[in-house]
């Protein structure tokens, strides 16, 4: 039999290329601090070129989560791929295609704009003169070109978010993973910032995962997971997850699938 005879009878995994492999693949990952349970058997799957909320009050699990997405912790309890590379066996392929932006702020406040993104470019092996070209069109594209030279302490919350963004774009991932990118922030800049990322979806296709505990910030074409106190309550579509709670809107939804008013998103 010939080599081609006994590829065509073999059930082929997709190439990581594939636009059905999920851009993050998290299966049955479980994980605890000491005796305290932070997430229990949690699967989902984030689409490529998709803007995914994840949708929880605070204290659901999902800095706990992204920590894992992210290997700030090693998972021991099932297992999260990002476009086909297992982060645990895989963590250098796996953690290039990423930007991540976390809740906490985490550029230097003492240095310069421009010298933050040099700085993570560097960490990506890129230098030179194509470091400094990307973090040129960066701050070109977030409308903070004028700042480059200044300390990042000069900079509004806003701002800051905005050079996050754009510090984690600049190895030109595949996948982008925000956890709460708003906290903290006006209603203007919350906006602003929403809509910049949902512009990289539209326009790049990049893959998002938007952890919120803000109605206001989940589309009604939006993906979206439920999880709450470390468990997922519902994935899918936010009106097939509306449609299946027997519900008329998403808060209603999240209400009727946590069973209790008290605390729910707005």
């Amino acid at each position: 039999m010939s080599p081609d005879t006994l590829a065509d009878r073999e059930v082929r995994a997709p190439p990581v290329d594939s636009p059905t492999v999920p851009a993050i693949a998290v299966r049955q990952v479980t994980h605890a601090y000491g005796t305290r349970e932070a997430l229990h058997d949690v699967s989902l799957c984030v689409q490529q070129a998709r803007f995914t909320a994840l949708l929880g009050l605070n204290g659901a699990g999902k800095t706990t989560l992204f920590s894992l997405i992210t290997r700030l912790y090693d998972t021991r309890h099932g297992s999260i791929e990002v476009l086909g590379h297992h982060v645990s066996r895989e963590p250098g392929k796996a953690l290039r295609l990423l930007g991540v932006v976390f809740q906490a702020r985490t550029l230097d406040l003492d240095i310069s704009v421009l010298d933050n993104l040099l700085y993570h470019a560097a960490l990506h092996g890129i230098g030179g003169r194509e470091a400094r070209q990307r973090a040129r069109a960066a701050l070109e594209e977030i409308e903070l070109a004028d700042r480059a030279r200044d300390a990042v302490r000069k900079l509004s919350g806003g701002q800051m978010r905005r050079v996050e963004i754009a510090r984690a774009l600049l190895h030109r991932p595949s996948v982008l993973v925000l956890d709460e990118p708003t906290v903290g922030l006006d209603v203007a800049s919350r906006s602003a910032i929403v809509r910049q990322v949902r512009a990289l979806v539209r326009d790049r296709g990049v893959a998002v995962l938007w952890a919120t505990h803000l109605l206001d910030e989940v589309a009604s074409d939006d993906a979206v997971v439920v999880l709450h106190r470390g468990r997922v309550l519902a994935e899918g579509e936010v009106s097939e997850v509306v449609a299946a709670s027997g519900t008329a809107d998403m808060r209603s939804a999240f209400i009727s699938l946590t069973g209790s008013a008290q605390g729910a998103p707005e």
